[in-house]
């Protein structure tokens, strides 16, 4: 696929459609015939209806109820297809996920490219109700499909020297419309320290609401990492790169002094242009369901060690 971002991948590397239809067909034949093991049968796999079965329901969701589908999905920041929050379903129709690769570059024991099937392979699909927080002060809960992103980072053997993680989305013209005007740096590119993308709240994901993910949503692999504003979590991820540096990230070249590194959700760290104390969920009226915000997104008690002794004003 053609793309204003040069990876580095050869096209040689990239799993060619044919091929990848012929693996699927010959992968069902061997389960058929009892050639594969059990275990390979429950491995994740992306469906061809689009509807995810025997998902794994994941223990410590949220209670809060879900935003609807609707709402989940016509209300979204993806510039690559447009600024407005309608853009990205009116035309993220055009992407292409099929075939999909995903570079691991950087301070690592096995760098490589996997086809999207084979990063699944391994993984069984677990389904996660997170709370899910934007800087513009209104939140949702969505009902991710995934997998523990660190479950798939250790493959590749991350060394003493990879510090940071950043992750890189597509940026091509043809398919997204939002690419050929200089809104941001493109591509998108977002990072996390290795700490923070080890940690098992931190989901690869691929689908919600049990469905494969929409191309509006970040098909067909995007990072979600609850605790943090939703901006962090890349869409249509195509590189994975460890660094032992601070990576650079989209929003914090665009607008530094509004959007750091670490963008936790934070209460106590007014944006420059308005509070964080406060957040609308989704779906409610202008001046219902607004609530307090909730240090680390409410997840303070599984991630709060990860910032010891690190000031969360300065560090934002």
């Amino acid at each position: 696929m053609s793309s204003t971002f040069d990876a580095g991948i050869k096209p040689s590397e990239i799993t060619p459609e044919s091929v990848y239809l012929s693996r699927r067909t010959v992968l069902a034949a061997a389960v058929a015939c009892g050639l594969v093991p059990s275990a390979m049968t429950a491995a994740a796999t992306i469906p061809a209806d689009g509807m995810f079965a025997d998902l794994k329901k994941w223990p410590d969701s949220t209670t809060e109820k879900p935003a609807s589908f609707k709402d989940i999905t016509t209300y979204n920041n993806f510039y690559e297809f447009g600024t407005d929050k309608g853009d990205p379903a009116a035309n993220a129709h055009t992407l292409k996920t099929s075939p999909w690769s995903v570079q691991v570059t950087g301070e690592c024991g096995k760098p490589g490219t996997l086809a999207l099937e084979d990063v699944l392979q391994p993984h069984t699909l677990e389904e996660r109700i997170y709370r899910h927080r934007c800087v513009e002060a209104w939140s949702m809960v969505i009902p991710w499909v995934g997998f523990p992103l660190g479950d798939l980072l250790k493959r590749f053997e991350p060394t003493s020297k990879a510090k940071y993680v950043q992750f890189f989305s597509l940026a091509d013209k043809q398919q997204m419309p939002g690419v050929r005007y200089p809104v941001l740096d493109w591509p998108y590119r977002e990072g996390l320290t290795i700490e923070e993308a080890m940690h098992p709240l931190t989901l690869a994901t691929v689908g919600l609401y049990g469905k494969v993910l929409p191309n509006q949503s970040g098909a067909p692999l995007r990072i979600v990492i609850p605790w943090k504003y939703g901006f962090k979590g890349a869409k249509s991820v195509v590189r994975i790169h460890f660094t032992d540096r601070q990576p650079q990230t989209s929003w914090n070249m665009a607008a530094p002094s509004e959007y750091g590194f670490y963008s936790n959700v934070n209460p106590n760290r007014p944006h420059p242009r308005w509070s964080q104390a406060k957040e609308r969920r989704l779906g409610g009226g202008l001046f219902s369901g607004t609530i307090d915000t909730k240090i680390f997104n409410g997840y303070g008690d599984q991630v709060a060690q990860l910032y010891q002794g690190l000031d969360l004003i300065k560090n934002y």
